[in-house]
Formats: C-alpha cells, sequence, structure tokens
C-alpha cells in the first residue's frame, strides 16, 4: 500500500512539473522568436498602390528646389492634398522625408511598405491586417495569400471612407413572389 502511495505521490509531482515547465519554456522561446525577426509574421506578397503619384518620387522636383518644412497652408505646390489625418497634430514632415517615409522613431522606410508607418499609430488594425481581417487579402486559404496595402483603398492624408447611402433592405424568402409564365 505504501509503494503504491508513493509511486502516486511520484507520478504527480513529475506531471505537475512537466505541466508547468513546459508552457513557461514555449512562452519563452516564443518571446525569444520574437525578439530575433520582429517582421517575421508579416505577410510576403503586396499589391501596392494603383497608379503613379504625381509628386512622386519628390527628388523629381525637390532636387532642384529647398524644402520648407514649416507648418502652413500649401498654395503653391500640393495644393490638392487636403489633410484630414490627426492634422492639428500631424505634418507632412512627420511621415514624409525626401523619398522614403518617416517612422515616429526616425527610421526610414520605402513608400512600397506604408503598412509600416500607418501600424504605428494604428497598432490593432496593422494586427488584424497582418492575420487577413482588415483589408482586401486575395489567394487561396491554404497557400500564397496576397494582401492589398493599406494605401491601395485608404487616402493617406484622409483615410475615412466617404459615407454611402445604404442599399434597400433585402426581401425575405416570404416576400418573394414567384413569376409564373
Amino acid at each position: 500500500m505504501a509503494k503504491k502511495w508513493m509511486f502516486s505521490l511520484i507520478l504527480s509531482l513529475v506531471a505537475g512539473a512537466l505541466f508547468y515547465l513546459f508552457p513557461v519554456s514555449f512562452c519563452f522561446a516564443g518571446e525569444e522568436k520574437m525578439a530575433q525577426d520582429p517582421d517575421e509574421d508579416l505577410p510576403k506578397l503586396f499589391i501596392p498602390r494603383s497608379g503613379p503619384a504625381e509628386n512622386f518620387p519628390c527628388s523629381k522636383c525637390h532636387k532642384y528646389r529647398p524644402v520648407n518644412r514649416e507648418k502652413r497652408k500649401l498654395v503653391l505646390n500640393h495644393t490638392t492634398i487636403e489633410l484630414k489625418h490627426a492634422e492639428k497634430n500631424r505634418w507632412c514632415f512627420d511621415c514624409h522625408d525626401g523619398d522614403k517615409l518617416r517612422l515616429p522613431n526616425g527610421e526610414l522606410v520605402e513608400y512600397d511598405k506604408p503598412y509600416l508607418l500607418c501600424g504605428q499609430c494604428h497598432g490593432t488594425i496593422f494586427r488584424d491586417w497582418k492575420a487577413g481581417i482588415h483589408g482586401k487579402t486575395v489567394g487561396r486559404w491554404v497557400g500564397d495569400k496576397v494582401f492589398y496595402v493599406c494605401v491601395s483603398c485608404h487616402d493617406p492624408h484622409k483615410p475615412k471612407f466617404k459615407q454611402i447611402e445604404p442599399e434597400k433592405q433585402p426581401l425575405r424568402p416570404t416576400e418573394i413572389k414567384l413569376i409564373k409564365k
């Protein structure tokens, strides 16, 4: 009887230790993996913004003209850009730096990676986009998926969509009348 009790006690202790140790080691391994490569969970295929921007690359004009970084109303150039994106707190050079985008930490990224800039302020939407929940994703359930980037759908200077008129409510099945010929 004592041997069975001792065996049960040892088995319980070993099982408890394994139950405790494995989840903790998995968590630590996951944290190390994230620290090694933070971009690993980013989608691999993108559809960039359609059509060339008339003002890109910036160096096309600013190679010959000085850049005025003072916040002001634009009257000579870029007059078609209407800033409706935290406009009281933002100015052009918070996000733009020559032919690159500027992250809040000062790091520069290419224009074809706007999701890195947008994700700095819109973290929950960025997380959802990476998971395929927000935005347009095309592809297969299993296999390659192609993700549209933020600026494929949103104007980066005025990202909120215009209100649209709702469609008429669909008919209920009981309201559908079949047409007899």
